[in-house]
């Protein structure tokens, strides 16, 4: 089976001292792809010697990540808008709202989300949404700015049946990770209605580890923990939500998933 992690931070100094050891159990794991999102400034120099070094397999986007966002959000956003301009991105993200951590950027979040957005469209690429505690707001936010090459993914979905609809309807798919395998995390509840059309698996290693290894660091080539939790709520074989999901990140990505040679 061959899957894609099409959310992960593998330049974070959690795996600076293994990953390349980390990037070998992915790919034995199946996980033959591996989105990584940029954060800010600060992220884009290790997310670039990644690519470098694994070509093919870590692949990168540019944006500004929301919780970055702060009064001076602009000198930011010219650092992404050069980057976006002078070569190929997959993606625009890690882009988004966030009301977890501190309420003071509010306004300005949304506006770094607008205007990120409209890069997206320019050059027609996806975006990938990081939106907690704020599903309701970003998906209002999506719609006033729906036109017809708008796309992309709302990362770590953990909204409920309604909002995963409405999401279905914009044409933008939702990115399951190590929450779909928490006990308490709601989303057996949501997962058995969804439209697997809209659906991608993700990590966001080093965060939010699938169970058994809650608590501890994330990886990619956890990925197969998280496609046997969705199938088992589905009920579907493995292989098919390895099947669907790739080829669901092919698509919203653009990219050729390239089946591995051993295969």
């Amino acid at each position: 089976m061959q899957f894609v992690d099409t959310h992960a931070h593998l330049y974070s100094n959690k795996f600076k001292s293994d990953i390349d050891e980390v990037i070998n159990r992915s790919i034995d794991a199946g996980v033959t792809h591996i989105f990584m999102p940029n954060i800010d400034h600060a992220s884009i120099d290790g997310m670039m010697e990644l690519e470098e070094k694994y070509p093919g397999v870590c692949i990168p986007m540019m944006g500004l990540h929301p919780c970055h966002v702060d009064k001076n959000f602009e000198k930011e956003l010219y650092l992404v808008e050069e980057w976006l301009s002078k070569r190929k991105f997959i993606a625009v993200g890690e882009i988004g709202t966030d009301l977890y951590w501190d309420k003071t950027f509010w306004e300005e979040q949304k506006e770094a989300f607008r205007i990120q957005s409209e890069w997206a469209k320019k050059y027609d690429i996806p975006i990938v949404i990081h939106c907690r505690e704020t599903i309701p707001q970003t998906i209002e936010l999506v719609e006033g700015l729906k036109e017809e090459n708008y796309r992309g993914i709302f990362h770590c979905f953990t909204g409920n049946l309604e909002e995963a609809n409405k999401i279905e309807k914009l044409g933008f798919m939702m990115g399951f990770g190590g929450v779909t395998t928490f006990k308490n995390g709601g989303l057996d509840e949501v997962i058995p209605g969804l439209n697997m059309d809209h659906v991608v698996l993700e990590t966001d290693s080093p965060y939010l580890a699938p169970v058994p290894h809650r608590g501890k660091r994330n990886e990619s080539s956890y990925i197969p923990l998280i496609a046997e939790r969705i199938a088992d709520l589905k009920k579907l074989p493995v292989a098919d939500i390895a099947e669907i999901t790739t080829s669901n990140a092919g698509k919203i990505f653009n990219w050729p998933i390239k089946q591995p040679e051993n295969d």
